[in-house]
């Protein structure tokens, strides 16, 4: 992709479309980002572009005068799929509210898994800076795994590892009487 078009508005455009045109954010005109995906996923869009015999440039899903779909009728069939695959409660919550959801759920999904945030912020398109800005309190699950990263380096000849939550605070041993900082 060497381009966007957000939807920003009719009254945002210099030429009144909803859409806008612009070159990638944070990128060079005519610059490229590659985001890795799921080979099934690959697998599928393959075989819709050969179905619907789709050009370079041509798009998956048009709108009724075969420009860009209208934000209204995506976030209208998003609605329905989020209604018929979760619960009430999860339908009344949150969780995948927006589409755009999807995208903080994958840079989280990469960056629990380990990957280096550097290498998230180059496919998701931000800095290191904003990428942990939003998403570090996101992260869950490594400590025991960071760790063990920490201490195998260290490990101290004949030392016995300390047994307990390595989080939590050190014992002070109490101050002998009369005597202070």
């Amino acid at each position: 992709m060497h381009t966007a078009a957000p939807e920003v508005g009719s009254q945002w455009t210099d030429d009144g479309e909803v859409h806008e045109t612009r070159d990638l954010k944070g990128r060079a005109a005519g610059d490229t980002r590659i985001v890795p995906t799921h080979p099934a996923l690959v697998t599928i869009l393959r075989t819709l572009v050969v179905q619907e015999q789709l050009a370079a440039g041509e798009l998956f899903f048009s709108g009724q005068k075969g420009g860009l779909l209208a934000g209204s009728v995506y976030r209208r069939a998003w609605d329905k799929a989020r209604k018929a695959v979760l619960s009430e409660h999860e339908y009344s919550s949150p969780v995948g509210k927006r589409v755009y959801d999807l995208r903080h759920t994958c840079l989280t999904t990469w960056l629990n898994h380990g990957i280096p945030p550097a290498q998230v912020a180059e496919w998701a398109g931000n800095s290191v800076p904003v990428l942990l800005s939003t998403y570090a309190r996101c992260i869950a699950g490594q400590i025991a795994e960071l760790q063990q990263r920490i201490e195998g380096p260290q490990q101290l000849p004949g030392a016995a590892l300390a047994s307990g939550n390595l989080n939590s605070p050190l014992p002070v041993p109490p101050r002998a009487p009369g005597r202070g900082r």
